[in-house]
């Protein structure tokens, strides 16, 4: 049986992934998560999603490894994880009531160096809601580690008015794309355990 693990401690990434029932392993990518102030944000998560594949598959050579990476962007401005409850207070104020776009990077490395990669995008739409409303969402919790500061999977649904596009994305990992890179890798599904 094939190695393969995720480059990700992400509870949301794991659900999808054990929605697939792949065996699989997360391992955290432990990478500098910083890019170029040049790089779109197409490239950006790209580069990111690569970078944390290419970690973990640094330390098992032999294994195939999914690294992934979300970069929500509105008016030009993009939004990664907020650093604290200011920074996710002034991010949901910046999408309050407004379309934002997410874009998710994923990468699948494997043995001999085999690169696969896709990025997707959706269209998010939030409801405006009051000052106070949204100090209740951030007291949840729910912003922590989340680029844009919501999580579609929890209470931050309450906040969207409309999504255009596939909600696994916005997730954390594109599942289409995902299934298409395995396939693509070799990697058979609906395996007896």
């Amino acid at each position: 049986m094939r190695e393969f693990l995720l480059a990700s401690t992400s509870p949301s990434r794991k659900a999808l992934l054990d929605g697939l029932g792949v065996p699989y392993r997360a391992e955290p990518p432990g990478v500098d998560e910083a890019v170029a102030a040049h790089w779109s944000p197409d490239e950006a998560v790209r580069q990111l999603s690569a970078r944390k594949a290419r970690a973990v598959q640094a330390r098992h050579p032999s294994a195939w490894v999914l690294g992934s990476d979300q970069f929500v962007v509105v008016d030009g401005q993009v939004l990664s994880k907020p650093a604290h409850r200011e920074a996710a207070r002034q991010q949901l104020l910046a999408l309050n009531g407004r379309t934002h776009a997410l874009y998710t990077g994923v990468c699948l490395v494997g043995p001999s160096g085999h690169l696969t990669e896709a990025v997707e995008v959706a269209r998010l739409t939030f409801f405006a809601v009051a000052p106070e409303e949204l100090e209740r969402y951030l007291d949840t919790g729910e912003w922590e580690g989340c680029a844009g500061s919501y999580r579609v999977e929890g209470a931050g649904q309450a906040l969207l008015a409309s999504l255009e596009g596939d909600r696994t994305n916005v997730q954390g990992l594109p599942m289409m794309s995902v299934v298409r890179l395995l396939r693509q890798a070799g990697f058979t599904f609906f395996e007896p355990r």
